[in-house]
């Protein structure tokens, strides 16, 4: 009668798989780049009475640039809702 040894159980499929997916994952994750972001230069105006954000995004829009991208920049950084500003107020224009 043949008597059968248990089988052993070896890492060799488990180090065969890690050295797989090893091979496979390293090239994919070199290849990829991070970027930081830009800092943003910022300037930072006390409202005056008069002044509306229409009046202080023409005083800081480029030539030749449009007002309304500068008063959504400037509303977005201020986290403002809506277009009422008040003398005394702070505000950061993005530059």
């Amino acid at each position: 009668m043949m008597v059968q040894r248990p089988r052993r159980f070896t890492l060799m499929p488990a180090v065969a798989l890690l050295g797989l997916s090893a091979l496979v994952s390293v090239p994919l994750l070199s290849g990829s780049h991070l970027y930081a972001a830009s800092p943003v230069r910022v300037a930072t105006v006390t409202v005056r009475t008069g002044d509306s954000l229409w009046t202080l995004a023409e005083r800081y829009t480029p030539a030749g640039g449009d007002v309304q991208d500068t008063i959504d920049r400037i509303a977005g950084a201020n986290h403002l809702r809506g277009a009422i500003i008040v003398p005394g107020q702070r505000l950061h224009i993005p530059q």
